[in-house]
């Protein structure tokens, strides 16, 4: 071969070998540049949750002692509202019932002493006292120089009365879902005041036991009675009882009730709920009377109270 055919004949796989040289450089230069390197990320510092602020005490809602008014008398009541932020409230160590709003009832026994007083209990902690000044009153006393017979009741009628006393007494204890206690009171029939509230008897200076209630006279048996203030039946007895006949009791809320005795026909049953006005029943002289006459006693609790004071002079 000649010179030129040579050279052709060698540089031509030395032109390979470049080419495949320079070949893979690209490829690992191509190679290199498309790597990225990954660093770790840092773990994150941990951090506590955060606190909510503590929310602000809400602002006690009511007056800033306490309001009250009524009859601050023997017998008598009151109508009130207790201080704002009041947790417990108490009357002359008794504890009172206050509604969503802090209102509450109390009244005073025909024996109250003439003072006593209101504390509330706040919710930080504080205490509030109102002193309360309870106005006597002259009851109408009857002295008899005869001994009052101290034989005592009978076992037969007590047999008979002890189940009586018994519903009496569970029927005062209900404590009613009723808000006849914040109303005006009126009477439940008109007629003649033949027995007042308080009116009590001394044989030979023993007392006997005073008046419990106020006793109206229509002079006639049947005449229909209306519910004083709303409330709920809690003793509408199917029977006479032994002193009271025909029984009717009604709870106005409260500890507030009011008992109607000696009835010819009761026209409600226990658990019924009455409004103020609406008729009841029928007056009569069962039981323990001497003739047709309503028997209306009011009580807080234990102590007994004056209707009259709730429902002012009779038109």
């Amino acid at each position: 071969m000649n010179r030129f055919g040579y050279m052709l004949g060698v540089s031509g796989p030395l032109m390979l070998l470049a080419g495949s040289c320079v070949g893979d450089s690209s490829r690992q230069a191509e190679e290199t540049t498309d790597v990225a390197v990954i660093q770790p990320l840092p773990s994150p510092t941990p951090t506590s949750d955060p606190q909510p602020a503590p929310l602000p005490e809400p602002e006690p809602v009511g007056p800033s002692t306490f309001v009250f008014n009524g009859e601050l008398t023997q017998g008598g009541w009151m109508r009130g509202q207790a201080p704002g932020g009041t947790v417990s409230a108490t009357i002359g160590g008794q504890s009172l019932e206050l509604d969503s709003e802090g209102r509450f009832f109390a009244a005073f026994d025909r024996d109250a002493g003439t003072g006593t007083s209101l504390v509330a209990r706040l919710r930080d902690g504080r205490t509030i006292e109102s002193p309360l000044a309870i106005s006597p009153r002259k009851w109408n006393i009857e002295r008899v120089n005869l001994a009052r017979n101290r034989g005592g009741a009978s076992e037969a009628f007590m047999r008979r009365r002890r189940p009586e006393l018994a519903q009496i007494n569970a029927a005062r204890k209900v404590d009613a879902d009723s808000t006849g206690w914040s109303q005006d009171f009126i009477w439940p029939v008109t007629g003649r005041i033949s027995g007042r509230f308080g009116n009590q008897r001394i044989y030979a200076g023993v007392p006997g036991s005073y008046h419990s209630g106020i006793d109206i006279a229509t002079g006639r048996t049947g005449t229909p009675y209306v519910a004083p203030a709303d409330g709920v039946v809690t003793l509408a007895t199917p029977q006479p009882f032994s002193l009271e006949g025909y029984l009717l009791i009604i709870d106005h809320g409260m500890g507030l009730n009011s008992a109607f005795l000696h009835n010819s026909k009761i026209v409600v049953k226990q658990g019924d709920v009455v409004k103020k006005g609406q008729y009841i029943g029928n007056i009569g002289s069962t039981g323990s009377a001497t003739g047709p006459h309503l028997h209306w006693s009011l009580k807080w609790h234990d102590r007994r109270l004056d209707p009259l004071l709730f429902t002012g002079p009779m038109n």
